[in-house]
């Protein structure tokens, strides 16, 4: 509706206003709400204090629409600028800086206590244990805000109180234009009091939200009816118009001037103020009321363009930063669907993942409906995560502490056999052990060289021992091979007597000397063994003496060498069993051919057969024999 269209729809419905009707709402056209007509300046609720509840549940750190800097600051420079601004009582001028201090550092808290976490879920704790304990500062920092927050309720409930006080006020300025549109007074007193209501009316404060549009409609309403009926003369109505349209034209200068303006956010809240300075002046020149409309509404529009093209590319810069961080988290859940299953693949992993993590807090935020979203789903893929990570190394954790367990039992042993004299044994079961350590898997990092260095220590001490026992007897092995060559000279040099008893007991003796000179050196040793056997021979040769005579003597020199065995015992048992089974089997088998030599006829064919299976028992009933001298020596022993 055009200004002309507004005043005839007046003129029509004039003459039916009766005096108590000022509660007709009329929409004025220049004064379209355009910004926040119901805006007042109010300290509100969003700036209290919420340190206590922080916590990451949330990964919000939308933007503070104020024009003071303080992203560099620390926690304590951010306290000791919190305490010099609330010095200053006035909360409408400081709100905005107190707003950019609280942010920050609320902003620097959530940081700390993402790392503080983060290295608590790092070093094995679960995440519902966490408590974050707050720090002096942060202490300090409440304290100080508070005293904010106490000076803004003084402040609200001061205001709210005036507000009422004022709506009463500019209610009474409604009723007085009403009766000054109705009086009978001279033209001079009556434009003087109406000059004088407006200057009163502009003076008067913040009324109640809810009352400012029907506040402003009567008001306007009244204002131009005032002009209609009282019929000003056109030189004060015109002289009038030309001051409101100054002021006019220099808000439209001021607006325009806003488009140089840095800040956004300045900007703005200064065109939110000249919007409600324009709504306190008065009407223009007709023919210039459309014209300056425009060229404010123009700056206006101008200015909100700006605001949202700014706003825009806030709203570009969170998809961007949406976007990146939906791509980190499908990074991690790819990294959860890969098999982790060794100590070095969970590091690596650890490593991909926290690099992640400093990338995801390095990236702003998103939208706030889409904020909270991805917040979760990058907390819940950190979780299971971290909650998988901890349930391998719990497992392993066990399986290194089973894996130390056995690896004491093997240093009790290594350390049980450190002591032995029986070399041969004793190497061969350390290692044994050697061999069982290297299989056994990791054990705890605390324990690991300390275990480690008692196994070889105990090893270390059997084969340092071995090695000295072995270092002393080279010199006695050296002794043994001469005093053994020396025998074998005596044995040769021997010349055999007619006295056939005399000669046994002698080479019984060469056999007991031999078998009691002990060790010679291992490459000497077969070689020796040979040559004393060949020379042994030869003198029972000599003798003429048959071939179980001779055996029956050598097993003798073989028994009496297992004296000095340690374990002759258990050699002595095993032997006789051995002999026993063979001189058992031998008599069943002679046995069986005695039997099968009955089943033959007196047939030549017969006769070779029988000759042929008394050959057999013959040769087993002498091995009887011998075996049974055998036999005889060992239960001598």
């Amino acid at each position: 509706m055009n200004i002309n269209e507004r005043n005839e729809i007046v003129k029509l419905i004039e003459p039916n206003i009766l005096p108590n009707t000022v509660e007709l709402e009329v929409k004025v056209t220049e004064d379209v709400k355009l910004i926040g007509e119901n805006e007042v300046l109010e300290i509100s609720e969003d700036i209290d204090m919420s340190l206590e509840n922080l916590d990451m549940v949330s990964d919000d750190n939308e933007e503070v629409e104020t024009e003071y800097d303080f992203s560099t600051l620390n926690k304590l420079e951010l306290v000791e600028i919190l305490e010099e601004t609330v010095q200053d009582t006035d909360v409408v001028k400081i709100k905005d800086k107190v707003a950019s201090i609280k942010f920050n550092f609320l902003r620097i808290c959530k940081e700390e206590r993402e790392r503080e976490m983060e290295q608590f879920i790092l070093d094995g704790g679960d995440k519902e244990n966490y408590e974050h304990v707050e720090d002096p500062l942060e202490i300090r920092f409440k304290t100080v805000f508070n005293i904010f927050r106490e000076n803004k309720n003084k402040y609200n409930e001061a205001l709210e109180e005036q507000k009422l006080i004022n709506l009463q006020q500019k209610l009474a300025i409604l009723e007085e234009l009403k009766q000054l549109i109705n009086s009978e007074e001279t033209l001079k007193k009556t434009y003087d009091e109406f000059r004088a209501l407006q200057e009163k009316w502009k003076e008067i404060g913040q009324v109640p939200a809810t009352e400012i549009t029907n506040l402003w409609n009567n008001y306007h309403f009244l204002v131009e009816k005032f002009y209609d009926k009282v019929k000003i003369n056109r030189e004060l109505r015109d002289l009038d118009l030309k001051k409101n349209l100054e002021a006019k034209i220099e808000l439209c200068e001021k607006t325009e001037e806003l488009l140089l303006e840095k800040s956004v956010i300045k900007a703005f809240k200064l065109l939110q103020k000249y919007h409600d300075e324009w709504k306190e002046i008065g009407p223009v020149p007709q023919e210039k009321k459309d014209e300056i409309w425009e060229r404010f509404k123009t700056a206006t529009d101008k200015i909100n363009q700006i605001r949202r093209e700014h706003y825009s590319k806030i709203q570009d810069e969170q998809q961007a930063n949406y976007d990146a961080k939906v791509a980190i988290c499908e990074k991690i859940e790819e990294l959860m669907s890969e098999n982790i299953n060794s100590i070095n693949a969970w590091q690596k992993k650890s490593v991909e993942v926290n690099e992640l993590f400093k990338l995801w807090k390095s990236i702003g935020p998103a939208q706030k409906k889409l904020n909270d979203e991805i917040w979760n789903r990058f907390k819940s893929s950190m979780d299971t995560f971290f909650s998988s990570k901890k349930e391998f190394f719990s497992k392993l954790k066990e399986q290194q502490i089973d894996n130390y367990n056995r690896k004491l039992q093997l240093c009790i042993e290594a350390e049980t056999l450190a002591e032995s004299k029986e070399w041969k044994k004793a190497t061969d079961a350390i290692k044994k052990l050697q061999e069982e350590w290297k299989k056994i898997g990791p054990v705890p990092k605390r324990h690991s060289d300390k275990i480690w260095k008692r196994f070889r220590s105990a090893c270390d001490t059997f084969f340092t021992s071995k090695s000295e026992h072995f270092s002393g007897v080279k010199g006695v092995e050296e002794e043994n091979l001469r005093l053994k060559r020396e025998l074998l000279e005596r044995i040769k040099a021997y010349e055999i007597t007619p006295n056939r008893a005399e000669n046994m007991e002698v080479i019984k003796g060469f056999q007991r000397e031999w078998m009691a000179i002990g060790y010679v050196p291992m490459k000497y040793k077969d070689s020796l063994q040979d040559e004393y056997r060949k020379s042994i021979d030869a003198l029972f040769d000599k003798m003429k003496m048959t071939q179980n005579e001779i055996s029956t003597a050598e097993y003798r020199s073989k028994v009496e060498g297992l004296k000095d065995d340690p374990d002759s015992r258990d050699k002595v048992r095993r032997e006789r069993n051995i002999l026993t089974n063979k001189i058992t089997k031998l008599r069943e088998e002679i046995i069986v051919l005695e039997n099968n030599i009955g089943f033959f006829s007196n047939s030549k064919q017969s006769e070779i057969m029988r000759a042929e299976y008394e050959k057999k028992i013959n040769r087993a009933k002498n091995e009887v024999k011998v075996l049974e001298a055998k036999l005889k020596i060992l239960n001598e022993q």
